[in-house]
């Protein structure tokens, strides 16, 4: 029997992130720092409302892009809290931010067509320009200069064939964030090279050091911008798979397309459950994301203190919740003391190689866990590294 499997397909590895943690899941007693995912169980509220939704028998698909008064929430979500602008009819409810990552891809790339990631970066970006047969193209973004994208760095990765560039900020896994002069200086030389920008900002909530600028409100990029987020990481709802994305009306309309035919709609009792949220935060000012953002501001200074003092060099991190320190002072690069602490200590982090070749020395862990669970942690961390020395 011939092989069915296409080669695009066979050439996509694992993910480095899920490939580790199969290896966690069969270690008894281990503390994972590594699935960036919320310790906070959504809000009963959220959660009632989709309860209420099959008690009463909304089991049924909905539109395509989503239900109307969830659009609707959603742009004034954008408009009151980030000072963003869309229409509901340019807005589709995804399968996760993931989910509008692809379509954006898939709607705008073709063969031969490079795609800019900054490096470090989220590890599922570079498989999706594979998958819609772009090649993508690592910038590295230099600890020195915060993580932060250098505007002569991304203008010296651009070639005749560069069509597009994918931003995260606040950044997984480095926890870096980028001001609006920094995102000037970088919109200029997108600008003049006519790229595409997809930004995905699933973390703008979880900005510690002042308000999250997005790409989109400046002058000249809305138009050239596929903007991508969702409910997962500031509102504890991972699970129920709620994202969106908002685009200009022509690649709008390809990604709603391919929508249709490979998803059709979100689940509609997540949809219900995404209005309430929505919903219950215009009522109180988003008291519950502000608390959750607080409780994680408070470990994060707790796991600056406690790599501080265990030696292990950290770049302070101002969004999302993780901590990406540097390892080089053990000897071990971070493939090697991942798999060290997990084997010595049971204590489980993500070897930065996951994210792009530039973080190779470096470590991700999260601190969206309990604090006793993060204080055994490091204890058990500084024995380790005590071994290394």
């Amino acid at each position: 029997m011939r092989d069915f499997v296409n080669q695009k397909s066979k050439l996509i590895q694992p993910s480095g992130i899920r490939k580790f943690f199969d290896i966690v899941r069969e270690t008894e007693g281990a503390i994972s720092l590594g699935v960036g995912e919320p310790d906070f169980v959504t809000p009963w509220k959220v959660r009632s409302a989709a309860i209420t939704s099959l008690q009463r028998g909304h089991t049924q698909y909905t539109g395509n892009r989503g239900m109307p008064v969830l659009l609707q929430l959603i742009s004034r979500y954008l408009n009151e809290r980030l000072g963003l602008e869309y229409d509901p009819n340019h807005i589709i409810i995804t399968i996760g931010g993931s989910e509008g990552i692809d379509l954006a891809l898939r709607a705008c790339v073709e063969r031969g067509d490079e795609v800019l990631i900054p490096d470090p970066a989220y590890v599922s970006y570079s498989p999706l320009v594979c998958m819609a047969d772009g090649t993508p193209v690592q910038v590295e973004c230099r600890e020195e200069d915060n993580f932060v994208l250098q505007p002569d760095l991304l203008e010296k990765a651009i070639t005749k064939n560069t069509k597009a560039i994918i931003l995260t900020y606040p950044n997984n896994p480095t926890g870096a964030i980028m001001t609006q002069e920094q995102l000037k200086a970088i919109a200029a030389v997108i600008i003049k090279h006519d790229l595409l920008v997809i930004t995905d900002e699933i973390y703008a909530e979880l900005t510690y050091d002042g308000k999250h600028s997005s790409i989109v409100s400046l002058p000249g990029m809305k138009e050239r911008t596929v903007y991508v987020s969702g409910f997962s990481k500031a509102f504890a709802m991972t699970g129920w798979r709620m994202g969106y994305v908002c685009a200009p009306a022509a690649i709008d309309e390809a990604m709603f397309k391919i929508h249709q035919y490979g998803i059709m709609c979100a689940p509609i009792m997540s949809q219900y459950a995404a209005i309430e949220a929505l919903k219950d935060g215009f009522s109180d000012g988003f008291a519950t994301v502000e608390e959750m953002r607080d409780s994680y501001d408070k470990r994060r200074k707790f796991v600056l203190h406690s790599l501080e003092e265990i030696g292990l060099h950290c770049f302070e991190p101002q969004g999302a919740f993780y901590a990406f320190p540097s390892v080089r002072s053990t000897g071990l690069n971070g493939e090697e003391f991942a798999g060290g602490l997990l084997k010595s200590e049971k204590v489980a982090v993500v070897p930065g190689n996951a994210f792009g070749k530039f973080g190779e020395n470096n470590v991700r862990l999260s601190y969206a866990t309990s604090m006793n669970a993060l204080s055994e942690a490091f204890d058990r961390m500084s024995a380790f590294v005590s071994k290394c020395k």
